[in-house]
């Protein structure tokens, strides 16, 4: 009876498994089936050869055109032509400087960052410093008009209005 129902189980785990062919079967420890071997890519005809840069960003790919000189005289013209016509230039310069600060603060984050025990640090100061806000001028309503009244402040000093 023992062998009977050996034989049992034996036979539904054939049916569960898919079979792969001796030659291919590999020893391994999990319950999950074999993958079956890889593809030769080499059976596919391309125009085009991929590299592994090309293969993660194939929009990116351009052709080299043999005039690839620039006259920078040129350049130079056309952009200060082109700043010219720029009539509102202190607006122009504060939104590169925005841009430039805001790419100089994500690499001074990311070297922050890759040092081990510093995030978590920074990450405490920021909690620390956030709860005290609160406290200092959300938690109150004389606080909140506090900070009302020091925006309102803030606003007119850099409009200029004051």
């Amino acid at each position: 009876m023992a062998a009977a129902a050996a034989s049992a189980s034996m036979s539904a785990t054939a049916v569960l498994i898919p079979r792969v062919p001796a030659a291919v079967r590999t020893t391994h420890c999990s319950a999950l089936p074999p993958v079956p071997p890889r593809v030769s890519t080499a059976s596919f005809s391309s125009s085009v050869k991929l590299t592994p840069e090309s293969r993660r960003f194939p929009f990116l790919q351009t052709k080299a055109t043999e005039d690839t000189s620039v006259d920078t005289g040129e350049l130079f013209d056309d952009l200060k032509e082109k700043w010219d016509k720029v009539e509102n230039k202190t607006t122009v310069l504060y939104g590169g400087g925005a841009i430039v600060a805001v790419w100089l603060s994500s690499i001074l984050v990311g070297a922050i960052n890759s040092v081990p025990l510093l995030p978590k640090i920074m990450e405490l100061v920021g909690l620390g410093y956030s709860g005290w806000f609160v406290y200092r001028y959300l938690l109150f309503k004389s606080s909140r008009k506090e900070l009302a009244t020091d925006i309102e402040a803030l606003k007119k000093k850099i409009a200029g209005t004051e």
